[in-house]
């Protein structure tokens, strides 16, 4: 496989996982770090990463907007609820571990 075609790939394929989280707005993101240890902050904040490394500057609110679709405020208002005692339990022990 060429290079400009595994990119293209490549793309596609975050492409397709931003467009499923997109509609799995029941997934919260802790739970996402609990699981998998990345979430959609993450992917935003990666993204973000990627354009500043290229020397496009992108503050973090550009980088999660672009990524959510929307500013990051409006998504949190609309799907993000609040952890319960056993999400942020799991996410200590998570988190300690990548620490």
């Amino acid at each position: 496989m060429d290079d400009q075609t595994k990119l293209e790939l490549e793309a596609a394929a975050f492409r397709r996982l931003q467009a499923h989280l997109a509609e799995r707005t029941d997934v919260q993101n802790i739970d996402m770090m609990n699981l998998a240890g990345f979430c959609r902050n993450c992917l935003s904040r990666w993204y973000q990463e990627a354009a500043n490394a290229r020397g496009i500057e992108m503050s973090k609110e550009e980088g999660r907007e672009a990524f959510y679709g929307m500013p990051y405020a409006e998504w949190r208002e609309k799907y993000q609820t609040e952890a319960n005692d056993a999400q942020k339990a799991a996410f200590e022990v998570s988190h300690k571990e990548h620490g």
